[in-house]
């Protein structure tokens, strides 16, 4: 099932390490794991149009460093087959069958974005698997979004290299650079990089997104069926997913702790990636 030894594990890191490969109920499912065996495993759920090589692997290496970590690709997303679903709870399901193929019986998620919908999901329905979740530029269940008007802000900015530096950033002089040094540790890895999935993904991913906050849910139901301790974190200027929403989890969870940052926006964990890791590594020992 998983062909890395520990001692490959331990010097591994996002750029270098092998894609993998466990199938089940369907669905073949890539993945990259990271850092040393014993521990609780940390899932990183990934956010709209996201794949393995999205993340920042000075993030993820930097978690990996005591624990492990595996980043994966959801049904339909990158190098997974599959097809990718239109709403949060099938995603989840999705992510669930995942975790078990790997043999996990506890392990700790951490949702960025999309991501977090399914990382609330999966803490509200597997009380049992889940042992602390990190919810990262994220919103509730009938939360705030701005995801059709913030993509096409950033896809009309032509001067920009990339459209993650004004969708993840803000204008300032400070955070562009913080976003510029993201771009160029993304494409560090040259060979053997994930893939994307266009439309494919994007439309149901959307659809998921969007429905996700159009969904009331006066009552917070889903949060209130959150038991475990939770870490919120958001940038002060997210556009996408506004913090507003950070402090209504905060508020709505039985047991959370929230993170903001400053002139950052909803690639906050990146532009701030220092920071980052230390408060989550400072909440998954605790």
């Amino acid at each position: 099932m998983n062909e890395l030894t520990s001692a490959n594990r331990e010097v591994a890191t996002l750029e270098t390490a092998p894609t993998r490969y466990v199938e089940g109920s369907g669905i073949r499912f890539a993945y990259r794991q990271l850092g040393p065996s014993p521990g609780t495993p940390l899932v990183l759920l990934q956010h709209f149009s996201g794949n393995i090589d999205a993340w920042d692997p000075t993030v993820v290496n930097a978690l990996a460093a005591d624990r492990p970590v595996i980043a994966f690709d959801n049904a339909g997303v990158g190098r997974s087959t599959g097809q990718t679903p239109d709403n949060v709870a099938a995603m989840a399901r999705d992510a669930v069958t995942f975790i078990n193929l790997l043999g996990f019986s506890k392990v700790d998620l951490l949702g960025y974005s999309l991501g977090g919908f399914l990382a609330q999901q999966i803490a509200a329905e597997h009380g049992s698997l889940v042992r602390k979740l990190i919810l990262v530029g994220t919103a509730p269940r009938g939360g705030e979004e701005h995801l059709l008007a913030v993509l096409k802000e950033a896809f009309s900015n032509t001067e920009a290299p990339d459209p993650r530096l004004p969708l993840f950033f803000t204008p300032s002089a400070g955070s562009q650079a913080a976003g510029k040094g993201f771009l160029s540790r993304v494409y560090t890895r040259k060979e053997d990089r994930d893939t994307d999935g266009g439309s494919a993904v994007t439309d149901p991913q959307a659809k998921a997104l969007i429905t996700w906050c159009a969904t009331p849910d006066p009552e917070h139901a889903v949060l209130r069926a959150i038991t475990q301790p939770a870490l919120v974190v958001s940038g002060s200027n997210d556009t996408m997913l506004p913090p507003d929403n950070a402090y209504t989890m905060f508020k709505g969870l039985s047991n959370a702790q929230l993170v903001l940052f400053p002139d950052s926006g909803h690639g906050a964990l990146f532009q701030h990636h220092e920071l980052f890791v230390s408060h989550v590594r400072t909440f998954l020992d605790a």
